[in-house]
């Protein structure tokens, strides 16, 4: 029977890797292409990916802590806890640098929508970049997925 930390470390898992593809790229492409409204479908997937940071923030931290504890330094040789402290690294880079960015941006265009104004260049740009740290990031999941048992 498994214990607690092996079930919630499964859970963390399923949550944080099956959340960024739910809302990448299902829910936040389903927004812009049947909102008219851009900036409402932008303003919408803006919300699902900063709960999609925090949880990822949360189930990262759990695992590597969880990774530690059970495996001691063997799990610095392990392909899961490198992948998820990538994951959790790209997560807050993107959270607490890139998208106070392309808010910033945001509220610098207004009354205008970022993309109708002077700086869609560099919104694009950084919105390029946090798209492909998100692919990188989604990927990176995978071998959380498949490199979940070690025992």
């Amino acid at each position: 029977m498994s214990k607690f930390p092996d079930v919630l470390a499964r859970i963390a898992v399923t949550f944080w890797v099956g959340g960024l593809w739910a809302i990448g790229y299902i829910a936040a492409p389903v927004l812009f292409t049947r909102l008219a409204d851009k900036q409402l479908a932008g303003s919408l997937a803006g919300s699902m990916f900063t709960v999609m940071a925090w949880v990822g923030i949360i189930c990262g931290l759990y695992l590597l802590i969880y990774r530690l504890a059970e495996y001691g330094a063997t799990a610095l040789k392990q392909a899961f806890f490198w992948a998820a402290l990538v994951m959790l690294l790209f997560t807050l880079g993107t959270h607490f640098g890139i998208q106070p960015i392309m808010e910033g941006l945001k509220e610098q265009a207004m009354p205008k929508a970022v993309m109708q104004s002077v700086f869609s260049d560099r919104f694009a740009r950084w919105h390029g970049i946090s798209s492909i740290v998100y692919l990188i990031e989604s990927l990176l999941g995978l071998v959380l997925l498949f490199k979940q048992s070690v025992k």
